[in-house]
């Protein structure tokens, strides 16, 4: 297949999955079930026909809007959908058909993830066992790395992040990191191994400083970051890079 080829079915596929996953980033925080019931507008309540679900589509035909009441259509659909589909539109544009598909699956609970942490500065223990447990299976693939490196990396991220949220509290009194994030980082590790865990979270922690000197943020001592959402991005995009790099 070539790459514009697996580019496009990649990106179908992606804004496909990217649906779902809008659903469960506006329903999971909000304590409602993401896998029963059929999709129905927020607003009016009116079931939704499949010619209304059709991702990016939909919405954009739509203008944004419920055809029934009118109301705006939450933007995290689009954008979640848009997302989904640059992750599987590179996935599969670069890489051969096994690693694009094991790398897409990652950047995929990855984007679920980091998006909720973004908005709600919370990393759901389900999610990050799912993505633990596709490391576990599918790592080899997406990083090239051998199980025992990648059970090192599952360890190794969990530790040293819980062991900085340890010393913070001990010495500022104050929690500085969400119990969320070392769990985030040990399952990352299943699927990257522990070499790669130096960079993401280089690359995770200059993300962070350069949003919070753009915003000003950095002037709000009591602000909180989403320290997820940063490690989830730096993830894909160092075993993307990794993979591309081992061709």
């Amino acid at each position: 297949m070539s790459p514009l080829l697996g580019g496009l079915a990649g990106g179908v596929l992606g804004a496909l999955v990217g649906s779902h996953l809008a659903t469960i980033a506006r329903r999971w925080p909000e304590g409602r079930s993401a896998l029963t019931g059929r999709s129905r507008c927020d607003q009016c309540g009116t079931a939704l026909g499949a010619h209304e679900l059709v991702p990016v589509l939909s919405y954009l035909v739509q203008r944004g809007a419920c055809r029934h009441c009118g109301a705006a259509i939450a933007r995290v659909h689009l954008a979640v959908e848009l997302a989904a589909a640059a992750i599987g539109a590179a996935c599969f544009a670069l890489l051969p058909l096994p690693v694009a598909g094991a790398l897409a699956v990652m950047g995929w609970l990855l984007l679920a993830l980091g998006w909720i942490d973004a908005r709600h500065l919370w990393l759901p223990d389900a999610l990050v066992i799912m993505l633990a447990l596709g490391g576990l299976a599918l790592g080899a693939l997406a990083s090239g790395a051998p199980l025992l490196d990648r059970l090192v990396g599952g360890a190794s991220g969990f530790v040293v992040l819980a062991a900085l949220r340890w010393a913070y509290l001990r010495l500022r009194g104050v929690e500085g990191m969400g119990a969320g994030d070392p769990k985030l980082l040990g399952a990352i590790g299943l699927w990257t191994g522990w070499w790669l865990l130096a960079p993401i979270l280089l690359l995770a922690s200059a993300g962070l400083l350069v949003a919070a000197l753009v915003t000003g943020a950095h002037r709000d001592r009591a602000r909180e970051y989403p320290l997820g959402t940063a490690l989830a991005a730096s993830a894909f995009a160092v075993t993307l890079a990794g993979a591309v790099l081992r061709l």
